[in-house]
Formats: C-alpha cells, structure tokens, sequence
C-alpha cells in the first residue's frame, strides 16, 4: 500500500495553494503515474447515455417500434458500422477510427446496481466498483484506486483529482492528491518571477513552483475559446499533457446525459462532447495513442421504449465506447439479447449480458499485467471476469 509521505505532502499543499487555481476545469479528472508505456483512460458520462441511440441496433425490429418518433438506423442519418449496428450521425468524428479498428463497443452492459435507478447510487457503484453493496463502503475506495493498490512500483506524485468534486473512482488509500477549483487563475510572469525568487533556496517548494508554473502554462489557453465542445477538449487536451508525460492513468467525467425529454438535442449535445474529447485524445497524444485504450463507461442505459416527452427514462443495460490504438476495434463485443416480447429487463429495459467490471478488468489486465485474481479479488472484489472477450490488440 502507498503512503503519503512528508514531501509529498508538502508539495502538494504548495501545489494545491498554486496551480491548483490554474486550472478552470470544472469536471473532475483524476491521474496515476505508473512505470510502462500502456495508458488507460476512464471517462465517466454522468447522466444515462442511451447507448440503443449512440450505437444503435438498427436491425433489430423492435427497436423502430419501440421509438416511432426517434430516428433510427441509416435512414435517420446513422452511420451504418457492419450491417446491424449503426453509429449516431453526432459520433461521425470517429467513424475514422471505427474504420482503422480504433473504436469498438460493447452493448448490454452494466453494473450490478438494479431497479432503484438512481443517477447518484448509480455513479457511486460504477465508480466504487465492489458490488451493488449501498450505500457505497468508502473505505474500499474506488477500482482505479485499488489498482494502483495492487502495484507496488505506482508512484504518488501525479496522482490527483482536478474538479470541483473528487472522483470516486480514486479515492482510497493509494496516495493521491486532489482539489476543487472554483476559479481560473493564470500566472502571470511577473507571479512567476516573484514565486521562483522567494522559493528559489528552498528546493521543496522550488520544485513544488516549477510544477505549478508548468500546469499554468498548459492551461493558459484553456477558457479563453468558446463553443459547445470547448470544455471537452480542454479536458482531453490536459489529459493528454499529462499521459505523455508520468502519467499512465488517467479519469475525467463528461456529464449531461439525462434525456427524459427532448432526446435528440440532449443526446447531440453530449454525443459532440464525447467525439471531441476522443479526437482531441488522439491527436494530443500522438505516438502515445497507440499504447492507449479509453473506456467511456455510463451508470446506466435508458428505457427501450420512448416516451411522451421525447426522450427515455432510467433504465439497466447500457453501452460501453471504447477507443484507442491499443484495442482490437472495428467490432462489437459481446451478446445481443434482443428487444422483442420477453427479452427486456423487466419488460422496459436492454437485458445486461455482462458486467461492465468485466471489461474494464481484462483492460487492465491486458495493459498492466493484473492477475485475474487481484482483479476478482481485490479491485472488483466479487467479480466474476468471465472468458477474455478479447479487447486489444
């Protein structure tokens, strides 16, 4: 297990009364530095992304019946991917990326939080990742937590939260440090020239400076452009920054899902978002894209039937995105089960065939080398993982 010891302490208090404020971000984000080359990125999409609209199963039957007022399928404008599954037109920025096999999905997914259908609950079991156990036990953590928990060679200094809420998926004994701008504070040189004469003696502080002043300089473009995708790539672009660098873990959250009433706009909106974190993901990191695998992950999927308003409900099976140049893409993994009479959850819902903890498991085994029992055991603990399904290349 990590401790945070007195340095890092230190310094990170430096840090925190510092650079923290450089950045205006207002979505958590979270990283862990870990030795090798391989780079995981967590995207949570807060709110219930209907995954039978973002990748639609438009060769199913039921599905037209089931949203008469929803477009569907390549003659709503989708982007047919392999002749039963079609990619929402407002996801055509990775259809590139579908094409090279850089972007691959998984349908029916999801934890084993049931029925209450709770955004928060719902959040806290995907991030806390131990069960449908609630409330959440917070002192087990978060997953990406214990995972570090389970390497002993991880390293504290980059790991840390940026957000106006601590991300769950982190929090835990592993040493990490996080914060909670509220306000965009950019360094000026002559803060910079003040902060570097005062701390110049002191090599704690000095380095805990030169970091700060690098942070600042990363996101110093960072709110100054507009548009309904600014904050998403400005998220990327930092992650990015970072995953060249130390770190190899990286978590932030796109919220804005919830679309009980007026679907297409609510969806299109965090569709846009989503697309431009990933494109802008991949164009930061470069090379490094290649050693990459995000997993876009949603608390839950949303009701099979539409309903007068619009929209969709709350419901259990969802869709996981992935992406990367480190995953087998250009497929679909996993089962269909189907919309028709007698195939839903509860005569409403996508039936789940697979945990989500299951992929997110052979990712990190695959990119890191975590034995299938610390994974069954440790980090999701009551996990069964099930057959490798298969997810890189």
């Amino acid at each position: 297990m990590l401790t945070l010891d007195r340095r890092l302490f230190l310094k990170g208090t430096a840090l925190i009364g510092c650079s923290a404020a450089a950045h205006p971000l207002m979505s958590s984000m979270t990283f862990a530095a870990l030795p090798g080359d391989n780079r995981l990125v967590v995207i949570i999409l807060r709110g219930a992304m209907d995954g039978l609209d973002a990748i639609q199963p438009y060769s199913d039957p039921m599905l037209g019946k089931l949203r008469r007022n929803l477009s569907v399928g390549p003659k709503g404008g989708a982007l047919d991917l392999d002749g039963f599954f079609a990619l929402h037109p407002r996801l055509e920025p990775l259809l590139p990326l579908w094409k090279k096999g850089e972007l691959a999905f998984a349908h029916a997914v999801s934890t084993p939080y049931r029925d209450k259908r709770s955004h928060f609950d719902g959040q806290d079991v995907l991030e806390a990742g131990t069960g449908n156990d609630l409330p959440v036990d917070r002192r087990q953590g978060g997953w990406l937590n214990r995972l570090l928990q389970a390497m002993p060679e991880a390293r504290a200094e980059t790991a840390y939260s940026v957000g106006v809420e601590q991300m769950k998926i982190l929090a835990g004994d592993a040493a990490h440090l996080s914060w909670a701008p509220r306000a965009w504070l950019k360094l000026s040189p002559q803060a910079q020239m003040l902060l570097e004469h005062v701390y110049h003696d002191d090599p704690l502080f000095r380095d805990a400076v030169q970091d700060a002043v690098q942070i600042s300089a990363e996101t110093s473009d960072i709110g100054k452009t507009g548009g309904p995708t600014a904050d998403a790539e400005a998220l990327a672009g930092f992650v990015a920054s970072r995953l060249n660098a130390e770190s190899r873990i990286a978590a932030f959250s796109i919220p804005g899902w919830d679309s009980h009433a007026n679907q297409p706009a609510v969806l299109g909106r965090g569709l846009d978002r989503l697309a431009a974190a990933i494109v802008k993901l991949r164009e930061g990191l470069g090379a490094n894209w290649g050693r990459t695998t995000v997993l876009a992950m949603t608390e839950f999927g949303r009701t099979a039937r539409e309903n007068g308003s619009g929209g969709t409900d709350h419901g259990t099976g969802g869709a996981l995105l992935m992406a990367g140049g480190a995953i087998r893409g250009g497929r679909a993994f996993g089962g269909w089960p189907g919309l028709g009479e007698g195939q839903l959850y509860a005569d409403r819902d996508l039936m789940p065939v697979r945990d989500i903890r299951a992929y997110a498991g052979w990712a990190m085994h695959g990119l890191f080398g975590i034995g299938r029992d610390t994974l069954e055991r440790q980090v999701f603990p009551g996990l069964e993982l099930g057959g490798d399904p298969g997810l890189l290349a």
